[in-house]
């Protein structure tokens, strides 16, 4: 049999990468979700990255909420690539002067420098084709956060096959026990029908032939074969799809299958000891789903 490979739907993956003064950190984050759901977080001026970003989960991952955070920042400009604003720093000389002719402590020239607009970054601009590489960057980073992301939830996955695969044996053992109790159940219906009667109408005509109609007329009602016939094949069923990821969404369409065939199995069962076994069976299926809940 081949190995299983159900991932899970939690998870976190990062990656980094820089390129051309730019840096960047993107983080990749998923729970559980019926279907899948992408958020986008990313800098302001890449406009195409959201879009390249989703394509990237759509193609790697089937369910879950997922969170997509890109953090980007710019080097500064060195002080050799900085100029001084002539003009700025003139007219902070100017009030400088008239405020040391009133006694003021005449500037430094590192405060002057200081002052707002003295300095400033010279303007750079727009190169698109330089823009798109480093978008082109960055979504590649993205992509590797989203594997890590991936393989995360795969590990996840690794450790709930086992919990789900030990709940699928009981619902199975459960079942064959079902299975040895219907076949006493018959007999119970029919003894206890003919108790019944014989203490109710002892001298009715026709008796033996009035209980044995009426107690197999019970039996068949409280026949729960088709039921555990049912179950079994949805044991197979689940193992099946285990070993077909993803499966989150068909089992979760077989729990209810599992659950619908339990109850009718309770509400049919005549005796205690089948009726204590099918409680069990739906507090197993239960604890199941809530399992497969987890499973991408």
């Amino acid at each position: 049999m081949s190995k299983a490979t159900i991932s899970g739907m939690t998870g976190f993956g990062r990656a980094d990468g820089a390129v051309d003064g730019w840096s960047w950190s993107i983080e990749a984050r998923s729970v559980n979700g019926r279907n899948l759901e992408i958020r986008f977080r990313g800098p302001p001026g890449f406009d195409n990255l959201e879009r390249l970003a989703k394509a990237s989960a759509q193609a790697r991952l089937n369910r879950g909420q997922v969170t997509l955070g890109v953090q980007a920042k710019r080097a500064e400009a060195g002080a050799a690539a900085l100029k001084v604003n002539e003009d700025v720093l003139a007219r902070y000389l100017q009030l400088a002067n008239q405020l040391a002719e009133e006694g003021a402590t005449p500037p430094s020239a590192d405060g002057l420098l200081g002052l707002r607009g003295v300095l400033e970054a010279p303007e750079e601009d727009e190169d698109l084709e330089a823009k798109a590489a480093i978008e082109t960057a960055m979504a590649k980073s993205v992509a590797e956060a989203i594997d890590a992301l991936k393989a995360s939830r795969e590990r996840e996955g690794e450790q709930l096959l086992p919990v789900i695969t030990g709940f699928i044996d009981r619902i199975e053992a459960l079942v064959a026990d079902a299975e040895g109790e219907a076949a006493a159940q018959v007999e119970a219906i029919r003894e206890r029908f003919t108790r019944r009667i014989t203490e109710l109408a002892p001298d009715a005509p026709g008796l033996e032939d009035r209980i044995f109609l009426e107690a197999a007329a019970l039996a068949t009602k409280a026949d729960v074969r088709e039921e555990l016939d049912r179950l079994t094949a949805h044991v197979a069923s689940a193992r099946t799809l285990l070993q077909q990821p993803p499966a989150g969404r068909k089992l979760d369409f077989l729990m209810q299958e599992f659950m619908r065939e339990a109850n009718t199995l309770c509400s049919k069962s005549a005796t205690t000891p089948l009726t204590g076994i099918g409680l069990e069976l739906k507090a197993v299926i239960e604890q199941l789903r809530e399992q497969v809940q987890n499973v991408e």
